[in-house]
């Protein structure tokens, strides 16, 4: 070596290397973690990911949870599998016309959640720990698939990725089995086995029929989106067919498996099909062949798409809280502009990954074009107003383009290197080797890694469970109640009688109505309601009033003072006020702020739903956000509630 070498200087000619100096502690730390065994690094990693989840599990055991609305709803279901009762399609949806909606296609998710929902003890938070165990089998499945397409360096850079997606969701979202939530980390898997699949992994072709039918079966959106996964996965199969007759068999082998996967998933659905008139999958049909009220259409589409791809609002919530993504998605009304050059950066990477011919770049970018494709198409297909949760799935192809982005810089600048390394050393050169590119992945991963986990369970070790304050709420009265049952107070007969469960709602439309008829029939009660409600609670749940022992009514807001006095007969066996001095102070100034912006905006209309259907006003697009945002904080703070027991006749 000549005196005038830098110490720290990296010497080496193709891809033989050697360095020297106190700056190779790095790389040499790297490349003995390298050689760690990948399966072992996989395990690692799923262990550390796992902290999060399995601290949310013990955290929500404490939280008393009492599920309300769809949660309700889907307690209901889980309790059905494996009974005559078994549910054969999904959870009701925005489909079609209340009573008779349709419900998402399929009940794949209630069957997966069944198992860790009896093994606790058949309870709500069986719910929770069923969805935290799901969660980590994706995670699982995602590390798997990296370990198969690159070794110990996939794993890392997926679970970089897992980890930075599980914050911006939340541990709240994360163990949460509601149905828009529930596919999240799945469609990850999805994305990656297809990318496999496109690779010459025909084998995953079955990863992307497993977890592509619990995504589509579970919300709506994802139908469409898995469909045309699998249509690439087809076309892929196809090329391979005829360019490559050697590999036939694989090809027969594997999309045999994958078609029995797909049969046995759906074979619930087609059951439901046969059985009833109109099936579910008629009724879905019909409802987007023709659509109550015209979609947003495809330009509106793929405004959307552009800013789900605005990288500087992901970043910039990345710096703040956990939950950033969902955020993110209640405020998709800004400048499409960020999403427009970041999606001209991503297809000069992809040019660039198509000039260095480099397969597993080339493969991903293909998977991400038809992604945003049928992103583009799903979100023009969406009626009525776009609430977050119909499109949250698309962060997880954001942050994919942007991992796609950067690992093309880094693929250049190997290529960059390798090609200085066969020039004769000079100056520069040495300069652009002291830092090794291979320990410069390793850096980003770990300080990824690191500032992402330790948030993340900071956030599990305070989770909270699903609507917590609807849920403490109703918690508050179900003691009672279930007291006054049992004592046979009013109209009851204790648990010999047959009660029929109604409510009048001021603010959520019965979600915590739904919320009672879970917990008395997790309890023993045999409960039920009106025909009316026979698509949410499920038709074995209807009960005929003439069948009915007693009614027991749960009553909030200005629906209380109406039910007294229309029923003196009428037996209140349960009341809870959820706001304290200060709050119901802030309630009344709020409420007459919201009726006087009414009035501003020309929509006297609602005044009077303000007190009947609160959520109502919410739902109503005239409403601009400046007052939406003020019925979200009088919802939160909540008003009174009570539970009736009235005699059936009444």
């Amino acid at each position: 070596m000549s005196d005038a070498t830098p110490a720290n200087a990296t010497l080496g000619a193709g891809n033989t290397e050697r360095t020297v100096g106190p700056i190779s502690v790095v790389p040499r730390a790297w490349d003995r973690f390298l050689a760690v065994p990948p399966s072992t690094v996989r395990r690692m990693v799923f262990s550390v990911l796992a902290v999060p989840f399995v601290i949310s599990a013990i955290v929500l055991r404490s939280r008393h949870w009492n599920p309300v609305l769809d949660l309700a709803m889907t307690e209901f279901r889980v309790r059905d599998v494996l009974t005559r009762h078994s549910p054969l399609i999904g959870l009701p949806g925005r489909i079609g016309v209340f009573p008779d909606q349709g419900s998402h296609p399929g009940p794949l998710s209630f069957y997966l959640l069944s198992p860790m929902y009896r093994l606790v003890g058949s309870n709500a938070w069986g719910l929770l720990v069923g969805m935290i165990v799901l969660n980590l089998l994706a995670i699982w499945g995602a590390l798997w698939i990296a370990q198969r397409r690159g070794g110990t360096q996939m794993v890392l850079a997926v679970a970089a990725l897992l980890v930075v997606m599980v914050r911006g969701y939340g541990m709240v979202v994360a163990s949460q089995p509601w149905n828009p939530y529930f596919p999240l980390l799945f469609w990850i898997v999805v994305l990656l086995a297809v990318w496999s699949v496109l690779l010459g992994d025909h084998a995953m072709v079955v990863i992307v029929a497993a977890a592509g039918s619990l995504c589509a079966q579970t919300h709506m959106p994802y139908l469409g989106l898995c469909l045309g996964m699998g249509a690439v996965c087809a076309a892929s199969f196809a090329r391979t067919w005829v360019r490559n007759p050697a590999h036939r068999p694989a090809l027969r082998r594997a999309g045999t498996w994958a078609a029995v996967v797909a049969a046995v998933t759906w074979a619930p659905v087609m059951l439901d099909q046969l059985r009833h008139t109109p099936g579910n999958l008629s009724m879905l049909s019909d409802y987007f062949r023709h659509p109550p009220e015209s979609p947003v259409g495809m330009i509106e589409g793929f405004r959307l798409v552009l800013r789900h791809l605005d990288v500087f609002r992901v970043a910039g919530g990345a710096a703040g809280g956990d939950g950033f993504l969902v955020q993110a998605g209640f405020r998709l009304d800004g400048s499409v502009l960020p999403g427009l050059a970041f999606i001209a950066l991503w297809a000069g990477a992809a040019f660039v990954a198509v000039r260095m011919r480099h397969r597993m770049l080339i493969a991903l970018d293909i998977v991400l074009a038809a992604a945003l494709a049928l992103a583009t198409i799903s979100m023009g297909r969406i009626f009525g107003k776009v609430w977050y949760y119909l499109t949250l799935w698309m962060w997880s192809v954001t942050v994919i383009m942007v991992a796609s982005v950067c690992w093309t810089v880094y693929a250049w600048l190997g290529v960059r290197r390798t090609c200085r390394l066969d020039q004769p050393e000079n100056s520069s050169t040495a300069r652009f080797d002291r830092w090794p590119l291979r320990a410069g992945i390793g850096v980003v991963i770990g300080v990824l890694g690191i500032v992402s986990v330790v948030p993340l369970i900071v956030d599990a070790a305070t989770v909270e469970a699903p609507e917590q304050y609807l849920s403490d709420s109703l918690g508050a009265l179900v003691g009672p109640t279930v007291e006054a049952i049992e004592a046979g107070r009013g109209a009851a007969d204790g648990r010999t009688g047959t009660y029929l469960v109604t409510w009048n709602d001021a603010l959520y439309f019965g979600s915590q109505g739904y919320g009672l008829v879970n917990e008395l029939e997790r309890r023993g009660f045999h409960v039920g309601v009106p025909n009316t409600w026979r698509v949410p609670v499920t038709r074995q749940r209807v009960i005929a009033p003439s069948t009915a022992t007693a009614e027991v009514r749960l009553v909030t807001g200005s629906y209380i003072d109406t039910l007294v006095a229309e029923h003196p007969e009428a037996e209140k066996v349960a009341f809870f006020e959820p706001r304290d001095a200060s709050e119901l102070a802030e309630y009344d100034r709020l409420d007459s702020q919201l009726r006087d912006g009414l009035r501003a905006d020309g929509l006297d209309d609602l005044l009077v739903t303000v007190d009947s259907n609160l959520f109502g006003v919410q739902l109503d697009p005239r409403v601009p956000p400046q007052l939406q945002r003020v019925v979200d904080r009088m919802l939160v703070l909540g008003q009174p509630e009570a539970v009736f027991i009235l005699p059936i006749d009444s």
